[in-house]
């Protein structure tokens, strides 16, 4: 008995779950064909909330084609601050981060004094990063979102998000590091070793705190200690002397580097092919 009591609840369940999202989709649909402003405001409020409750983006989209069809008509009115915001965080939700990075932005120049002011802030900073691409790619998007999330840390020192912002910065700098340290990589695999010392050199000054420095600065001394042995004769000396400073500055850097004992190899041929040349000379 007990069984068929649970089958009969779960079964009246569906039946009201079924007829509820009935009913919400007719509600959609003629507010959809309707006329009336406030029936689509209402209807696509009421999407937007289920869809947040129920985690359903198909609920937001309904919700976004309503907005969309009204937003004009609210700007302005009291309802505008509250459904600028649903609008741009739809869009976010949805995916549609180009869009609501936008919105966001258009949110905070409209709303300065919006209590989702911060969110909307940070959400832009968000929506940047979320289509910041793979270091190998164009870095626009990167850079956008670094300066937004620095925008957020000077406003916001103490914000809610501040320690997420913080992390989310330092991931996006470290991308363009590597962007820059694989650069400068290339030209050392393409055997075009002075483009290669100079990348090095640009990459070691302009990121200080970056963890590819220990092997940028060997890939330097060894771009210029290959360099030098396949220079013509009269260049070799004076090439040598180049690659045994940056040996020097690899080693007072980086004493205990992931390269130590390449780079004391190389330095260790430097020397033998330092001596050789003086004594050639002296002979």
């Amino acid at each position: 008995m007990q069984q068929i009591l649970k089958h009969n609840i779960y079964y009246l369940f569906l039946l009201v779950s079924l007829m509820t999202g009935l009913t919400s989709c007719s509600e959609y649909q003629k507010a959809l064909k309707s006329d009336e402003v406030k029936q689509k405001y209402e209807v696509a409020m009421q999407l937007y909330e289920e869809g947040l409750a129920e985690n359903k983006k198909s609920k937001h989209k309904k919700a976004l084609r309503l907005i969309e069809q009204v937003l004009p008509q609210y700007r302005g009115k009291p309802q505008g601050e509250h459904i600028s915001f649903v609008h741009a965080n739809s869009y976010y939700i949805l995916g549609a981060y180009f869009d609501s990075a936008y919105q966001f932005e258009r949110f905070t120049k409209s709303y300065p004094n919006s209590q989702k002011y911060e969110e909307a802030f940070y959400k832009s900073a968000l929506s940047y990063y979320n289509e910041s691409p793979r270091y190998s790619l164009d870095q626009t998007e990167t850079l956008k979102a670094m300066n937004k999330f620095q925008e957020y840390i000077s406003k916001f020192p103490d914000g809610e998000h501040i320690g997420d912002a913080n992390e989310k910065y330092a991931a996006l700098r470290e991308k363009l590091e590597k962007k820059a340290y694989e650069i400068a990589k290339s030209y050392h695999h393409r055997e075009d070793y002075k483009a290669a010392m100079e990348a090095f050199d640009n990459f070691i000054e302009n990121n200080p705190g970056s963890k590819f420095r220990d092997e940028a600065y060997f890939y330097k001394l060894d771009a210029a200690y290959i360099l030098a042995i396949n220079s013509y004769a009269q260049l070799v000396e004076e090439r040598l002397i180049t690659a045994q400073t940056y040996y020097e500055d690899y080693l007072k850097y980086f004493p205990q580097g992931d390269f130590v004992e390449q780079a004391n190899a190389i330095a260790k041929e430097i020397k033998e092919r330092l001596n050789n040349n003086s004594e050639n000379n002296l002979g």
